[in-house]
């Protein structure tokens, strides 16, 4: 693939992720619990991931075609959105020094699949994937738009685990002392993703 095609697509990656939002919420919880930053950016990771691998099998067409389904999708994960931010405003997150083995484990698989469930319904993934990534492949280049697809998603994929661990090891340094800072940031994320939520829900309408 060309260079250009390649840095042009990066720069629009790059300021989604940049971008806060739900992922970013998500990361900044995780910091707050310490030990589950890997984890977590881990699956919202597979999230990005699992959308990459559906437009290189042909559901990005198949969007472009019956549009109907990105509007689905997209409420999906509005719903998704306000579940979660509800439930952290009600139960906001605390510091916790917990031992048990087991009980960190079913945490850590916990912290996983929420956070597969928050990329993977995230509309602004979604966006970026279904809606813009396909103007960046070019079928009479030597890749076949398949690779294309999945060497660019890869390019994302890198820019997402970076600075999605950053977030939480930053967030980890800046709050792992301040419980009353970190009942705070977690009601701002709530919000955040209860906000996210609504102004979605309301796009589509």
């Amino acid at each position: 693939m060309e260079l250009s095609v390649i840095f042009a697509f990066w720069c629009v990656s790059i300021l989604f992720v940049l971008t806060p939002g739900a992922d970013w919420a998500y990361a900044i919880l995780a910091g707050i619990k310490g030990q589950f930053v890997f984890t977590a950016v881990g699956g919202l990771v597979i999230g990005h991931l699992i959308a990459i691998l559906c437009v290189a099998a042909g559901v990005g067409v198949l969007v472009q075609h019956y549009p109907i389904l990105l509007t689905v999708m997209t409420i999906l994960g509005a719903c998704y959105l306000l579940w979660m931010g509800i439930n952290l405003f009600l139960r906001p997150a605390t510091i916790s020094n917990e031992t048990d083995v087991m009980q960190s484990v079913d945490s850590a698989r916990s912290w996983l699949i929420k956070g597969v469930g928050i990329s993977g319904l995230n509309p602004k993934v979604l966006l970026l994937f279904f809606a813009l990534l396909p103007s960046f492949i070019h079928p009479d280049m030597t890749f076949s738009p398949t690779t294309q697809i999945i060497l660019l998603g890869m390019i994302h994929l890198l820019s997402c685990a970076v600075v999605y661990v950053l977030v939480g090891i930053a967030a980890k340094k800046l709050l792992a002392t301040r419980p009353s800072a970190v009942k705070v940031v977690s009601r701002i994320s709530a919000t955040l993703m209860m906000g996210i939520g609504f102004i979605l829900l309301i796009g589509q309408m």
